[in-house]
Parts: C-alpha cells; structure tokens; sequence
C-alpha cells in the first residue's frame, strides 16, 4: 500500500514510529509511514534496524521501493525476525551513514555547477561518488576542487521546492540530467534550490541533501577518468587529496 515516505519532507528525520501493513514472502516488510530513504537516482537507500516493543531489533540490510514509487520495502538481513501486520516498530536510520550520504549527494550538485555540462550518469557513495558528464574538454582536477571548496564555503542554504509533474513536462529544460528520469510520478517533484533564491542551482532531485552547503565538509576531486571521446567521469572523495576521511 502506499507509504507516507516521511523524508521527502525532513531529510534530518532518523527515527519515527511505523505499523506494519505487509510482510512479504522474501522478508520484505512495508510500514504505513517511514523515514528510511529507498534506493533512488544515485543514491543508495537507508540501512538501519526496527525496534519491536520488547526492545528486540530487526536488521535491515536495505531499503527499495516496490512496483512504483509509492511502495518503499524495507529488507532485512537473512535470519532476521519477521514483524507481524499491525505490529507497531520504532525505525532507527543508520544516522552517521546517511548523513554522509546527503554530504556527498550535495557536493554532486555543486559539483554540476562548477561543471555545466549535460550529467550522463552519477552514483552517490559513503566513501567516493562519481559523476558522468558529457564533455570533450580537458579540466583539472585540482582547479575543480578549489571551484566546490569555495561554494562549500560561502555556506549557501540548501533547500526545496515543490512543482508538479505538469510544470515540470512543461519546462524539460531545468533537467541536467541526459539519461536518468527525474523523480515524477507522484503528482509532484521535488526541486533541491541551492543558494538564495535558486542563486547558485536549481535541479529536480529526490534524494537527501544537508540544508547548507558547509555541512558537505572537505572534498575533492581524486580522479577525472575519460570514459570516451566525449565522456568525463568526475570521482569525489572527502578529506584533501592524499588525505580521504
């Protein structure tokens, strides 16, 4: 059944109380409200536990959306103990691991500003994220680096804004992205605005992001591969080079 995903309103939400509407055959349960992120555009989704009301926890291993994006699963690790429908749980989110996740998802739209090319694919990570870009230019890597530090610095406000499906059909051209779908569907789509008044970027995003642009902390560029004539993977890593945290 539809889930009220509870952080696509509240990215800094890591724990909530969820009834239990579905168990599935392979463990799966869904919960009528969550805070835990499903894996989506890039960005891997929320590991964590589900506390039973004896203080028994229930180890999630990962959390996917189902047949649509209505439906958000969460699955546990193998020999876990299976809740009961209307079984009332209290969801923990792995909190150190998703913060650095909305980090390194913010620091992958700064870097689309330092870099204004059309986005071929991206993959958000704990430890390293990459970004694809459709360019031919040679860049480097260190200059890019000084571009992101100094966006992390000035500390812009990072934050949403809501448009329909309808607004956004109507203006294809607020996509960077060339081959990733935005996340439509719901009636509404999100838009991560960096910067006063969209200032800095505007980008339809359904993933979670810190709410100013210092938390992302230090980054870099570690490495800038070629990936075809026309083809630069941009690889991000936290720390100064040489010195990854």
């Amino acid at each position: 059944m539809p889930v009220d995903a509870l952080y696509r309103d509240d990215f800094y939400l890591s724990t909530c109380e969820a009834v239990v509407t579905a168990v599935h055959e392979d463990g799966g349960i869904e919960l009528d409200q969550t805070c835990f992120y499903a894996t989506s555009g890039g960005q891997p989704g929320d590991t964590g536990e589900l506390e039973r009301a004896d203080g028994t926890k229930i180890v999630l291993g990962q959390t996917k959306h189902g047949p649509s994006k209505d439906i958000v699963i969460h699955v546990p690790l193998e020999n876990e103990p299976r809740p009961l429908v209307g079984e009332t749980l209290v969801l923990h989110v792995d909190w150190q691991r998703r913060y650095r996740l909305m980090r390194m998802h913010t620091a992958c739209h700064l870097l689309s500003v330092v870099c204004s090319y059309p986005i071929t694919g991206a993959a958000v990570g704990e430890e390293e994220s990459r970004v694809d870009f459709d360019m031919a230019e040679t860049i480097d890597k260190d200059e890019v680096t000084a571009k992101l530090m100094e966006l992390v610095g000035e500390n812009h406000p990072v934050y949403l804004q809501w448009i329909t499906d309808e607004d956004l059909a109507a203006n294809p051209d607020i996509v960077k992205s060339k081959n990733v779908r935005p996340p439509i569907g719901l009636g509404r789509v999100s838009l991560v605005c960096i910067g006063e008044n969209s200032s800095i970027d505007s980008q339809p995003c359904g993933g979670t992001h810190v709410s100013e642009t210092q938390e992302v902390g230090q980054i870099h560029i570690a490495k800038i591969e070629k990936k075809g004539k026309e083809n630069r993977r941009f690889r991000i890593r936290f720390g100064t080079p040489g010195d990854e945290a």
